[in-house]
């Protein structure tokens, strides 16, 4: 018995890993899109309940999940080629010479960044930002076919592991050497976690990238353009939207375009990153929390931004989806373990 049962187990290990190496190019497709059906479980549920038609609910949801997610990738990836190649690179010279003839002053308590923002000032050099700017332009034209491609099968594999979620879930039940109640446990920290984090990470990017629209609309700019990628800017750690009205508002100065540069700089601070993201961004969240998911979910903010931080940084524009669940995943383990060893249980 322990020789057919140790065949077993190591029949089903090589398999696994031939099934892995088939299935390599697509673990992360696959997993994107795995994540994405447990974020909107309960949306999926909602619209399922009211139109009692499964399929007509999931072609639903996954149009939803297009336009709302990937539509303005595509808009981006078609409008970016256009406006790279009518862009004057004498605006970026003029805009660099104005910078570099401003004299920076940081207030006292700054005072020890002085010396960088010189140096950084000084070493502006428009023949290496134009060629930054087309290698990151050869570098989007080289990989757009690839990220569509992905877009597409997480496309079809969304709305596969949505229409079957019952039947998946069923099966993996029956599976795992886990309990219900303890596979209850993490699929409900899990759920409830990606779906706060992906709606608020969507009302986010919506919200603000909408107000930054509105302003460069005003100013002739292409407000939907801009407003897409300040929202996708928004979502970097730490810097922000700044890396969108920083240049414009220093073009605008070096034009001497002076009250519409300040406008700028006065609209994005305050209104977007104070008002929108200070005070309006909680109660997005806290709204989100307390009315899509079925358990409150207990977040801690300064541990989703990190795990945000740290998924882009490792899986790439992906990893704002594997961050947050992975790390998820991994705090449910723990606290399941903990439970086990308080109920005096062997694991």
């Amino acid at each position: 018995m322990n020789i057919q049962r140790g065949f077993l187990i190591a029949f089903f290990l090589v398999v696994l890993y031939w099934v892995i190496k088939l299935y390599e190019p697509f673990l992360v497709v696959i997993t994107v899109a795995s994540l994405l059906s447990i974020a909107t479980y309960n949306i999926n549920n909602y619209i399922a309940k009211h139109l009692k038609n499964k399929i007509v609910a999931t072609s639903i949801s996954t149009l939803l999940l297009f336009v709302l997610f990937f539509a303005p990738i595509i808009y981006i990836i078609t409008s970016a080629g256009e406006v790279f190649n009518n862009f004057d690179n004498t605006l970026v010279d003029h805009t660099i010479n104005y910078i570099k003839n401003v004299n920076f002053k940081l207030p006292d308590a700054l005072s020890f960044f002085q010396n960088d923002v010189n140096t950084f000032i000084e070493k502006l050099d428009l023949n290496q930002i134009t060629k930054t700017a087309l290698s990151y332009l050869g570098a989007l034209g080289k990989n757009s076919a690839n990220f569509l491609k992905d877009m597409l099968l997480i496309l079809i594999f969304y709305f596969f592991v949505t229409l079957n979620a019952k039947e998946l879930g069923s099966y993996f039940r029956t599976i795992l050497p886990l309990k219900d109640d303890e596979i209850d446990i993490i699929f409900d920290e899990v759920s409830n976690v990606m779906s706060v984090v992906f709606y608020s990470i969507l009302a986010t990017a919506i919200f603000e990238g909408a107000l930054f629209a509105i302003i460069s609309e005003i100013f002739g700019y292409n407000g939907l353009l801009l407003g897409i990628f300040y929202g996708f800017a928004s979502l970097i750690p730490i810097i922000g939207g700044a890396l969108m009205w920083v240049p414009i508002s220093a073009y605008e100065f070096a034009n001497g375009n002076y009250l519409e540069g300040i406008t700028i700089v006065l609209y994005s601070i305050i209104v977007i990153s104070i008002i929108a993201d200070t005070f309006i961004k909680p109660l997005i969240i806290k709204f989100i929390n307390n009315k899509l998911s079925n358990v409150k979910a207990n977040i801690n903010e300064m541990l989703i931004f990190f795990a945000i931080f740290a998924g882009l940084t490792t899986f790439g524009f992906w990893g704002m989806i594997l961050g947050p669940a992975i790390t998820t995943l991994f705090i449910s383990l723990l606290s399941m373990f903990k439970s086990i060893k308080e109920k005096g249980l062997d694991i």
